[in-house]
């Protein structure tokens, strides 16, 4: 079908969008309209951590969709009770609150925590974030996002964000009140740059919250899910937050998240909270089965291999061309460019022939890779040979 075919101009413009129409994929690749195919290490944002229509995922849908689609999150169902049974098993939280999207789900983590401060520390409602960080696109999750200028785009902002810099224990401290109830982190900051907090940070601000009585929440909603390596990113600190936020990566795809949280944490009264479509069987039995693709035996192992190669593989093209280096956990890591040349190379990449290449520039000096996580070793070196051909056009 030709694209101007397509019904384009009902849609708002919420983003510049190249005139492509995506009609199927499978694994690391996605085809066009034109019947181009495409070597993808975006994978929508590092949400399709199995790569594009996985057969265990597809296999889950189409079963759970002649069973039964959602009768209420009034109601228990059992792939709900499956995947939140799974989560705690693999990880140090005891209850799940589910939801749609990581926003959503960060959102809830805010309420969480004001909640858990009224109850038990005065009111405290001051959530300490960082500089650089996102946390979503609702009006809290914006405030406590550290990205520039979104403190202006829906202004007056929710109020009770202090930013502190990551890495930076002191920055976090001297912000500490008595209004104070938590502090929220990515563990890697991914749209910020592919920043990792040092595992000495995380255990500094661990130590800080329990010694101040702070809760402290992670936001992993692009790096958890297997993407750096462990199935979580606090596991790579060796420590246990008080809540913990999934999202893109949980759902392979599907539109999926989860609020995570110790027992005594978990406040919420009946009409505290909700959602029309939260915890549904139909995208609960998806996360079941990613989940235990995930915790499958090797699978973890598999995925610090392909990212130590795809580290090697960077480190060897910024040696080469004299960029500054690489960054990252497991298989989001990002290569600094040391120019502002990555929305050049992005473009580049989309329209060469006779494959096209997927990239991201979240700044413009550095490139961010977030290939499936069962991406192959050919694949990397197939993309790491389109990459070297655009950069000798520049």
């Amino acid at each position: 079908m030709n694209f101007n075919e397509y019904p384009i101009e009902s849609l708002m413009s919420i983003t510049n969008r190249p005139e492509i129409v995506f009609t199927h994929g499978k694994g690391s690749w996605l085809y066009d309209n034109n019947g181009k195919r495409y070597l993808d290490f975006i994978q929508g944002w590092a949400v399709n951590s199995l790569g594009h229509c996985n057969d265990g995922m597809i296999e889950a849908l189409n079963k759970q969709a002649q069973l039964l689609i959602n009768p209420s999150p009034a109601f228990y169902n059992e792939p709900m009770a499956q995947l939140a049974g799974l989560l705690t098993q693999h990880s140090c939280f005891d209850k799940v609150f589910f939801a749609n999207s990581g926003a959503e789900a960060n959102e809830g983590a805010i309420k969480l925590a004001r909640k858990w401060g009224r109850k038990f520390k005065d009111g405290a409602f001051e959530i300490i974030t960082f500089d650089h960080s996102f946390h979503g696109r609702t009006l809290a999750t914006m405030s406590a996002s550290g990205k520039p200028g979104w403190d202006t785009i829906y202004a007056p902002q929710v109020p009770g964000f202090p930013k502190a810099d990551l890495n930076d224990i002191a920055s976090v401290e001297k912000l500490i009140n008595a209004k104070t109830v938590a502090v929220m982190l990515e563990p890697i900051q991914g749209e910020g740059g592919v920043i990792p907090a040092t595992r000495e940070f995380m255990q500094q601000l661990r130590a800080l919250t329990k010694q101040h009585n702070l809760l402290l929440i992670v936001d992993e909603v692009q790096s958890g899910c297997g993407r750096a390596g462990t199935l979580f990113a606090y596991e790579l600190s060796g420590i246990e937050p008080d809540i913990m936020t999934l999202g893109k990566g949980i759902g392979g795809g599907v539109p999926l998240a989860a609020l995570l949280s110790k027992a005594d944490i978990a406040v919420f009264e009946p009409g505290d909270q909700g959602g029309t479509y939260n915890g549904n069987p139909l995208m609960s039995a998806v996360g079941y089965s990613v989940i235990s693709q995930l915790t499958a035996p090797g699978f973890l192992e598999d995925v610090r291999a392909r990212g130590e190669y795809l580290r090697a593989r960077l480190l060897e093209l910024s040696e080469e061309r004299g960029f500054e280096g690489e960054r990252g956990e497991g298989l989001l890591r990002a290569l600094l460019l040391g120019k502002d040349i990555g929305n050049q190379i992005v473009e580049k990449a989309r329209v060469m022939q006779p494959d096209g290449l997927l990239l991201n520039a979240a700044r413009p000096n550095l490139l961010r890779f977030m290939p499936a996580l069962n991406v192959t070793n050919e694949e990397i070196d197939q993309m790491m040979a389109m990459l070297r051909s655009i950069l000798d056009t520049l």
